[in-house]
């Protein structure tokens, strides 16, 4: 298994919460990550200790995890980890009497596929009792072996001196072979040849289980057309109507599917940065994909190189540069606290990052000769009335170059 970047910050959680809950979409490597760290707790305590492990994608688990979450916590017994809670919301219940009453740190870990479902639970019954981190596919950092080493982006010298030192250099075939492939650590390992395949059976996968599981679609075909028309749209200002139109369903229904997206953590909306002080932002997020070889394969792409020469290639590019940033943060156990600006005068900056009470703006660009003049490209940020930091070009140059006093052109290899 490549080092995860999560590793760290999951055994610092463990050692500080009782419960622990990894979220991520199905396939992305959670349980495979828990039952590592696992094995090396394990070995750490000369084996005097063994974590359980039950999965709810057992259906007699599942049953007795709904009907009788006590006896289910006596028939696994803590330490233990337990895959796909989010079928059995009764269990955290029962998990709060127990963590009330041994108060052990790590007694608990939970994996889940639906975030936004497991919330509710989890802020009723476990309120600071638990640890919630998110696990996204491979980070390129993580599929090239250096995801220990790994830092959240944000593109100031200290980042950058680290980078620098880490990254290797990747050619524009290189790059859109790793966006067209994804992230997914099995087809990552398996490669290319397996793609068309990996994908089918996923969304398959995923028509036949989660759907059903957690909304009521009558038309799965609607609904596969509906994930085409989403993923066609990635990198763009979110218009549901539009997709509604397209796949001929009514807004209501394009609404609850795009939150179904959401909670299974396969698209990720990014909303406008707005202050009191500024009131001509658009309101609509932007769509993102968190997996682009998903994206790459709904809307039809069937190699890299077309994907580079096609229609798709800026968005692509730009899907796989945020969803990159969103990782170098989850995996390092933090919040991402990422925006994007756009004013009705379409003035647009791709990425806000915001840390403390500065914003640092990140432009997104399909190039090997970014402008100079990108500083006074993020001077209509200035307006917000909030201190401005280092900003960046992420771009295609082989390595960082100063484009101003306080903008540097950063390489994708960076990330």
């Amino acid at each position: 298994m490549k080092p995860r970047t999560l590793t760290s910050a999951l055994r610092i959680a463990s050692a500080g919460f009782p419960v622990v809950l990894l979220t991520g979409p199905r396939q992305v490597g959670k349980t495979t990550l828990l039952q590592m760290c696992a094995q090396e707790e394990a070995a750490a305590a000369g084996d005097a200790v063994r974590r359980a492990y039950v999965t709810l994608d057992d259906l007699d688990a599942r049953e007795l995890a709904r009907r009788d979450p006590a006896l289910f916590l006596q028939t696994w017994p803590a330490p233990v980890l337990i895959d796909e809670v989010q079928y059995a919301p009764q269990l955290f219940s029962a998990i709060k009497l127990h963590v009330d009453r041994h108060r052990r740190p790590g007694d608990f870990w939970l994996t889940g596929s639906q975030k936004f479902h497991l919330m509710k639970g989890i802020s009723e019954s476990l309120a600071g009792r638990v640890a919630i981190l998110d696990l996204l596919g491979l980070s390129q950092a993580e599929a090239a072996g250096r995801g220990a080493e790994a830092q959240p982006f944000v593109p100031t010298t200290t980042w950058l001196e680290g980078a620098r030192r880490r990254a290797a250099p990747v050619s524009l075939q290189q790059l859109y072979q790793r966006i067209w492939l994804g992230g997914f650590p099995a087809l990552n390992e398996q490669g290319p040849p397996a793609r068309e395949l990996f994908f089918r059976s996923y969304v398959q996968t995923y028509l036949q289980r989660d759907v059903p599981e957690l909304l009521r679609v009558s038309d799965l075909l609607a609904f596969n057309r509906f994930l085409a028309a989403t993923a066609a749209r990635t990198g763009q200002l979110l218009n549901i109507a539009s997709i509604a139109r397209d796949v001929d369903i009514d807004h209501k229904t394009a609404t609850a599917w795009l939150s179904l997206l959401e909670a299974s953590g396969l698209v990720y909306l990014l909303h406008p940065f707005h202050t009191n002080l500024s009131k001509r932002l658009v309101k609509a997020p932007k769509l993102y994909f968190l997996d682009t070889g998903l994206a790459a394969w709904l809307s039809r792409w069937p190699d890299a190189a077309s994907l580079e020469a096609g229609s798709l290639s800026g968005a692509m590019l730009e899907t796989w540069a945020v969803t990159e940033v969103i990782k170098s943060w989850w995996h390092s156990g933090r919040e991402a606290f990422v925006h994007f600006y756009r004013d009705v005068d379409q003035q647009e900056v791709d990425l806000l990052i915001e840390q403390g009470d500065t914003l640092y703006p990140v432009e997104i660009k399909k190039t090997a000769s970014p402008s100079q003049h990108a500083r006074r490209h993020f001077r209509v940020l200035e307006k917000l009335g909030r201190p401005i930091g280092p900003g960046a070009v992420l771009c295609l140059v082989p390595r960082d170059v100063p484009l101003s006093a306080d903008v540097t052109a950063i390489p994708m290899s960076y990330l």
